[in-house]
């Protein structure tokens, strides 16, 4: 929220108004009266009155009738109100008092809340229920909605509990959230053929789809068409746009799913593709030949490869900008006057098909309650979870939803883990790769990668907590010391994987910064010899085996024993290393925080 008014009624509420303003540093203070910081008002229900479409929220500290007799004159509309709070003097009880969902209130009460250590009063029944704000969902994952009966008709059924479908027949960020959360009143579907509709009486879809929905329904549009655009030079673009979504809705897409409008740069001049690009509300994206001469087109033209030297620019425009290899509408050859053809045709994110996808997810160091919150998320949605058995704890596959498949990796081939998860991808569900740490810090996934990228699989990376920063926190140690050492090195010693020249252990070493050596126990005669080369015999070391494991033990001592401290406690390969004066130190301290840095925090 970027205007905030921060009401005060009574001389009590003055400080606790002050205190929300320190983390709401955007609100103004205004207060009948004269007190300091404040803006002075002649009387609190004209100001309201005057200013109250000026804001996006209203704080009130006082009396809540107070409250509502200065908004009463002004309320119309959840959809425009701005959200308004109350606060009472004490600061026990925080209320959202108007637009709690669409607005905000809601979200800013526990917010104040938390603030003032106080208690969010929320009527609201879907929050209290645990329900999705099905007014603001929309929003919140930036898709269009669409009803077929009044929002509110909606909102009963379901806060209601009344049976409902879920139809997610494409996928992002949100139908993830959603498949995730859904309530026990709630069934998924993935293709809208599979609906028993005699057992629903509300249907919730996301989908670029226009499906014909027997029951009352709710349609959330994602972004994830592209429109790919070629046209005759200065072709008049009056009702172009128009014809588009009329083709469009034939073919059962709905226009308010389009992501962006694309052209070759030979006609990013036109004044057609700005006017769809406007109309739309959509980005306009423009290819060089040499962008789109790779793309295989449904329909190739040689004329058009005469004249740009790509065999079909509309076709070609929405599979690049799709990232995908067929089209959901093939080339569309329009005239709406002599000399105005143009062509248009339209094609499916690829990251948005409800098709096979592999997620790599770091594990952390090992503790399950390290794994980042969406890595916890991607877990217990997974259909297959392939687990590095020997170096990720099990208890992480715990995680896992009923009916998942968990493997692990452990005692598999290469060759046999490609296998797996070819299996599962080619069903056209979702794999987890479950890693320790962090997967790009000697995770082995390159090798999974180049399989993935030669038979076209779709794959991300979900980064984690990697050792070295547990190693940090168990050591209770600032890696990083002002003045001193700046650099942290992340290597290790060779072994059976030569190590390039320039970065033999001895040759790091010269810097003296912290370093964390992994992998290396089972060289650690190798390890001592090649740092003591440039590190003096009494540096800091510490010995880390199986950092937040239930059974992790440390070892602290100088450089010139380090060799000895593994080998007497038997230290194993998941054993990480850490040299340098940072660990253990005390001195040297930030001047973050003197009296000179004071005019970084101030508003």
């Amino acid at each position: 929220m970027n205007k905030i008014a921060i009401i005060i009624s009574s001389d009590q509420g003055v400080q606790i108004a002050r205190t929300i303003r320190q983390e709401l540093p955007e609100a103004e203070l205004f207060a009948t009266g004269k007190r300091e910081s404040c803006t002075s008002v002649d009387s609190i229900t004209a100001f309201v009155s005057e200013q109250f479409s000026r804001y996006d929220a209203l704080i009130f500290v006082g009396a809540l009738g107070i409250c509502v007799r200065a908004i009463a004159s002004s309320v119309q509309s959840k959809y425009t109100d701005p959200a308004v709070i109350n606060v009472d003097s004490t600061g026990r009880h925080v209320i959202s008092v108007l637009s709690g969902h669409i607005g905000g209130a809601n979200q800013l009460t526990r917010r104040v809340a938390n603030i003032l250590g106080a208690e969010a009063v929320i009527t609201t029944q879907s929050d209290n229920t645990g329900l999705w704000a099905l007014d603001t969902l929309a929003r919140e994952h930036r898709w269009h909605p669409e009803t077929t009966v009044p929002m509110n008709a909606i909102i009963t059924a379901f806060v209601n509990t009344r049976p409902t479908a879920l139809l997610l027949d494409v996928k992002d960020e949100g139908t993830r959230y959603l498949e995730r959360t859904a309530p026990e009143h709630v069934k998924i579907f993935y293709r809208f053929e599979d609906i028993d509709f005699q057992a629903v009486e509300l249907l919730v879809a996301v989908t670029p789809y226009q499906h014909e929905s027997p029951v009352q329904t709710l349609y959330y549009r994602p972004a994830v068409l592209h429109l790919g655009v070629g046209c005759r030079k200065n072709c008049d673009p009056t009702g172009v746009w128009e014809s588009i979504t009329r083709t469009l809705t034939a073919e059962k897409l709905s226009p308010h799913s389009l992501a962006s409008v694309s052209t070759i740069d030979l006609k990013q001049d036109e004044p057609l593709v700005h006017d769809i690009a406007r109309k739309a509300g959509i980005p306009l994206h423009v290819y060089t030949a040499d962008d789109l001469k790779e793309i295989e087109v449904p329909n190739p033209s040689e004329k058009v490869t005469e004249v740009t030297s790509v065999p079909g620019v509309a076709e070609a425009c929405a599979l690049k900008s799709a990232r995908n290899t067929r089209l959901l509408v093939e080339k569309q050859k329009q005239k709406l006057s002599d000399g105005n053809d143009f062509t248009f045709a339209v094609a499916l994110d690829r990251t948005a098909e409800r098709r096979g996808f592999i997620e790599i997810v770091g594990a952390g160091p090992g503790d399950p309650e390290l794994i980042s919150v969406k890595g916890k998320n991607f877990l217990e949605a997974a259909d297959l979870i392939l687990y590095a058995g020997s170096l990720v704890p099990v208890e992480l596959t715990y995680y896992a939803k009923p009916n998942a498949t968990v493997r692990s990796s452990a005692s598999m081939t290469l060759e046999e883990q490609f296998s797996l998860m070819k299996e599962f991808y080619n069903k056209g569900l979702f794999i987890v790769r479950l890693h320790t740490g962090d997967p790009c810090i000697y995770g082995a996934i390159q090798e999974q990668m180049a399989f993935f990228d030669e038979y076209d699989m779709d794959y991300h990376i979900t980064p984690g907590i990697s050792s070295f920063l547990a190693a940090a926190a168990a050591l209770q140690s600032q890696f990083t010391i002002p003045e001193k050492v700046q650099t942290i090195i992340l290597t290790r010693g060779e072994g059976r994987t030569p190590m390039p020249e320039k970065e033999k252990l001895h040759l790091l070493a010269r810097s003296q910064s912290t370093m964390c050596i992994f992998l290396s126990a089972s060289i650690v005669d190798q390890v001592q010899d090649e740092l003591l080369q440039h590190y003096p015999p009494t540096t800091p070391v510490a010995a880390c085996y199986h950092l937040t494991w239930k059974d992790e033990r440390i070892f602290r001592g100088q450089l010139q024993n380090l060799a000895r401290i593994v080998k007497e406690n038997n230290l194993t390969l998941t054993t990480m290393i850490v040299v340098g004066d940072a660990i253990d130190n005390r001195k040297g301290l930030s001047k973050l925080y003197s009296h000179k840095f004071k005019h970084l925090f101030r508003n």
